[in-house]
């Protein structure tokens, strides 16, 4: 068992991190707040709380969204607590079955590739409504389409599909590309503006074929059999290039926020500390798309004295801001534009991961409302954010709210810029 006391005998109960916790502001119970957890964790560990269906509802009601660490005047690691803790809640109680089927198919691109392609064929020919047609899947006993709730449309081919394994020809040096699956899958466009823009700057760029899912869903799932395999491939994947490339571009926030930090605290919670080094090794180079094109390329100069007639609000991803510190570079890349701030830019959209998105679903809806009115208020035409997974979720809220704000990927926004100049 992880060693739970530690982190509660650490924990002073200032209440510093009760105010932005998310699960807290839509369910204000101290149970349901981080020093309430950690303090159950404390008691579970000590043989004084069972970790009975109450105990699993309270631990998977947190949306991981690691402001109470940002806070904490200790830095206890609350989401790691919970991550550690779900996973023994899998072990006791097991994993439904849509979720293992996922997590399936996250361990094999093969399938994953079949299951897109007949995804995208039975949203194509056989949904006809237009309601439909936006993603408003009809009752089939799935959690995650069962809500008439707004979903990612499915894409004829992915973009590992889409794109030989080398591009360009610039003379600026080699740069890999590691998409997502909500990008690679769904929202392909992320990865079509970041070889435009790559291109664009004189970069020859290297799309590895075999890369697979970072385990994000997997990890604050609590199936950590299905993060290990992920974690191992993709480390020893990338080994076999990494001193081939300047960098490896992630144009996701909780993509890269796994690789380069969770990687590493998986490996040395479980004493696997050759696979930490490992994964520290290869993450060196691994950087938040915005992060590097901002700091490591022409861009900013490229972009200074350009507009576009359009206005844009930025939403900070959890994964960005509090987890690598990323938030100014795309907001300067994002000058063309006129930037309209949001109230509180931080606060967190509530997607949560796959057990929020499924059984705790009303959770969700109520944490999305307060970010897509704050969204609304701007009076901004689109809202930006490098996370597709805040793309779910603040797309379906302003859907549910009415609002004619669309989403798109900041590097989708850089690209049209680009683009625009050169017409």
């Amino acid at each position: 068992m992880f060693n739970f006391s530690a982190v509660s005998d650490a924990c002073i109960k200032c209440g510093k991190c009760i105010p932005g916790c998310t699960i807290h502001q839509v369910n204000p119970d101290e149970t349901t707040s981080p020093r309430g957890f950690i303090e159950l964790l404390g008691n579970y560990e000590k043989g004084r709380l069972p970790l009975d269906r109450e105990a699993k509802e309270i631990f998977e009601s947190c949306f991981l969204c690691t402001t109470c660490v940002q806070v904490c005047p200790n830095s206890l690691p609350t989401d790691m607590v919970i991550e550690e803790v779900r996973a023994e809640i899998a072990k006791k109680y097991g994993i439904a079955w849509y979720k293992r089927l996922f997590f399936w198919l996250l361990r094999h691109r093969w399938a994953m590739d079949l299951a897109n392609k007949l995804g995208y064929t039975f949203h194509s020919c056989i949904l006809k409504e237009e309601g439909l047609k936006r993603g408003l899947l009809p009752r089939l006993g799935l959690p995650m389409v069962k809500k008439g709730r707004l979903l990612p449309s499915m894409r004829s081919i992915s973009f590992l599909q889409k794109y030989p394994e080398e591009l360009g020809k610039g003379e600026k040096g080699r740069v890999a590309i590691f998409i997502g699956c909500l990008a690679n899958y769904n929202y392909t466009e992320i990865g079509d503006a970041l070889v435009s823009v790559l291109e664009e700057l004189g970069y020859r760029i290297f799309i590895p074929k075999e890369q697979k899912c970072c385990g994000a869903p997997a990890y604050f799932t609590g199936d950590f059999s299905t993060v290990e395999y992920l974690a191992k491939s993709n480390i020893a994947y990338f080994e076999g290039f990494i001193d081939e490339v300047e960098a490896i571009l992630v144009p996701e926030a909780t993509c890269s926020a796994m690789m380069k930090h969770d990687w590493e605290v998986f490996f040395r919670n479980r004493g696997m500390e050759e696979w930490a080094e490992r994964a520290k090794r290869v993450t060196q180079k691994l950087f938040l798309a915005t992060e590097w094109l901002y700091h490591h390329t022409d861009l900013p100069k490229l972009l200074e004295g350009r507009e576009v007639g359009k206005s844009v609000t930025y939403h900070d991803p959890c994964h960005a801001r509090k987890v690598q510190g990323v938030w100014r570079e795309p907001r300067e890349l994002l000058s063309p534009y006129r930037l309209l701030e949001m109230e509180d830019p931080e606060r967190c959209c509530g997607f949560g991961g796959v057990t929020i998105q499924t059984e705790r679903f009303h959770l969700a809806e109520a944490a999305g409302k307060p970010k897509a009115a704050m969204i609304d208020g701007t009076g901004a035409e689109i809202v930006a954010a490098e996370c597709s997974a805040c793309r779910v979720q603040i797309s379906n809220a302003l859907y549910q709210r009415g609002s004619q704000v669309i989403f798109k990927n900041p590097i989708e926004l850089i690209a049209e810029a680009l683009h625009q100049q050169k017409e």
